[in-house]
């Protein structure tokens, strides 16, 4: 049978949706194994030990377990929407972006979201702080329509489902904020056939079975 490699994935995780859009678009076919993360398969924590998600198990047997790291390994495979720019400047820049939503404002979305698991967040401080943060992505998107210049790049795919989970924190708060812009690129987001595509329910993968065969070009 032909081998292919194997992604352990979550299907509401957006780490582990960042790495199927850009797996999906990219057209690099995977063996894509649903994890229930409350009773992880021993597999995935063979391969990596810290038991998140997504983890990326390639044919030599590498193991990628950064979800930023795999969105580049399947871009540097395929990327016939140019997600990856030639320019290293505005490369930088997407990058950059990404760094922050990473960083400040993942620690800000996890606050507002699961204030229960800080000891001392205030949710609402944490919900404003990171909106800050996307009032500059508004502002972007007023000038260039993408984060990075006029059209998709790993940017705006990578960030995506991070505003998309701040936004159904409390969605009505959301769609009240002054950011029409940044409103639209999410909507536009969520009503892409590749969001579609990613967000296909698959049942959890059992240990000894096959995973289903993920991103394979139809």
């Amino acid at each position: 049978m032909v081998a292919f490699p194997v992604l352990y994935s979550f299907r509401r995780c957006p780490y582990a949706m960042r790495a199927r859009l850009a797996l999906a678009v990219s057209g690099v076919t995977c063996e894509l194994r649903e994890v229930v993360l409350r009773n992880k398969p021993q597999a995935l924590l063979q391969a990596s030990p810290k038991g998140t998600v997504p983890v990326l198990v390639d044919l030599p047997g590498t193991v990628i377990d950064e979800s930023l790291d795999i969105m580049l390994w399947a871009l540097r495979h395929q990327d016939p929407q140019a997600w990856l720019r030639h320019d290293p400047v505005t490369q930088a820049q997407a990058l950059s972006l990404i760094a922050q939503c990473d960083g400040p404002f993942k620690a800000n979305l996890d606050r507002y979201k699961y204030p229960q698991r800080f000891p001392g967040a205030d949710a609402s401080i944490s919900r404003d702080q990171a909106a800050r943060w996307l009032h500059e992505l508004n502002a972007l998107l007023v000038e260039q329509g993408y984060l990075v210049d006029g059209r998709v790049s790993l940017a705006d795919m990578a960030i995506a489902p991070f505003v998309r989970q701040f936004a159904q924190t409390d969605r009505a708060w959301f769609d009240a904020q002054p950011w029409p812009h940044l409103s639209a690129w999410l909507q536009a987001f969520l009503d892409s056939a590749l969001f579609e595509q990613v967000m296909s329910r698959f049942e959890p993968w059992q240990e000894g079975t096959k995973g289903v065969l993920f991103g394979l070009n139809r």
